[in-house]
Formats: C-alpha cells, structure tokens, sequence
C-alpha cells in the first residue's frame, strides 16, 4: 500500500514511541475523525470526548498498527467509529437509569396533608402518665417487640398491650381533637 510522505513519517514516529506523531496525527486527521465521530453521535460533546479518547487509543495501541493490513486513515477511522459507538451506548445507557427529577413526583410532598404537630411526637409522649410514657417509647422509640417490652420492664403481656392502647387514644387526642 503507498503512503503519502506525511503518513509514513507518523508511521514511523508511532513505531518508535515518538510523541511528535501525536501531533501530526491531530494536524492531518483530527477534522475528518470529528466528522465521523458527530455523524455517529449527534452531539458534539460526546463526540469531541470520543475524539480525544481515539488519539488516547491510537496512542496507546501504537504498536498494533501494521501497514501491510490497513492504511493508517483506515485504522484510525476503526478506532474513532468503535470509541463513538462505546461513548454513545454509554451516555444512553447512563441517561436511561438516571432519574429524571423533573419527570418524577418523588420529591413533591403534600405540605397541605402533613400535620405539624405529629413532627413532635416525642414531646406529647413525654406528657403521658409514666405508665404509659415507658410502653411506648419502649415500642415505639427503641424498637421493641410487645414482648421484649414486658420482659425488659417487668410488666405483664396484658398490662403492656393495655397500656399501649391507652396511651395511642390519649395520643389520638392530641393529634386528632
């Protein structure tokens, strides 16, 4: 295959690992890449990083090209064509499992359905009577299961689960008056 004088000097430059060919490369090459990089991917961002990721290839896989196989154009071309299609089967991927906040209603809350008083719950548990205060913030505020609750405070099964309503309807006061 003949070469024009310029490609047999990058040629030669890229055998010996010389980074003038980077340059010559960029020079004589970079517009027509470009031009195929955007028609691929339609949008000049991705397609000027897909630009710059070919010459990082081509830099770094120098030592794989062989003349006899393929005009330089051509295998610079290869390059550029899989990086544009691997960049833009990226973006989509990557824009498909992004969240679309403008899309989504995940955010909006209600503010008009949320009752202010239950924010502070733990204040109108503190003013129970200590019997029930302790029932429910041993099921409510640390976890508890009916249970544990009545082995942990000494107090009968029944007596907590009595307990336990009685203080919901005293808090049921308080929030729905």
């Amino acid at each position: 295959m003949s070469s024009s004088p310029i490609e047999k000097k990058i040629i030669d430059y890229l055998e010996h690992g010389d980074k003038r060919a980077l340059n010559l490369l960029y020079e004589n090459y970079s517009t027509s890449l470009y031009g195929v990089i955007l028609k691929i991917t339609q949008n000049e961002e991705i397609a000027e990083d897909a630009l710059q990721e070919t010459f990082i290839k081509v830099w770094r896989n120098s030592g794989k090209y062989d003349s006899s196989k393929a005009k330089l154009f051509t295998w610079l071309f290869r390059i550029a064509r899989n990086t544009a299609i691997d960049k833009l089967r990226s973006f989509n991927n990557r824009y498909q499992k992004e969240v679309q906040i403008d899309k989504s209603n995940v955010y909006i809350l209600p503010t008009s359905d949320l009752n202010q008083d239950v924010m502070d719950i733990r204040e109108h548990v503190g003013r129970l009577e200590e019997k029930y205060k302790i029932v429910l913030d041993a099921l409510f505020f640390e976890g508890m299961t009916q249970q544990e609750a009545s082995d942990e405070l000494g107090i009968p099964l029944g007596t907590i689960k009595s307990r336990l309503k009685i203080g919901l309807r005293e808090l049921k006061k308080v929030y729905d008056p």
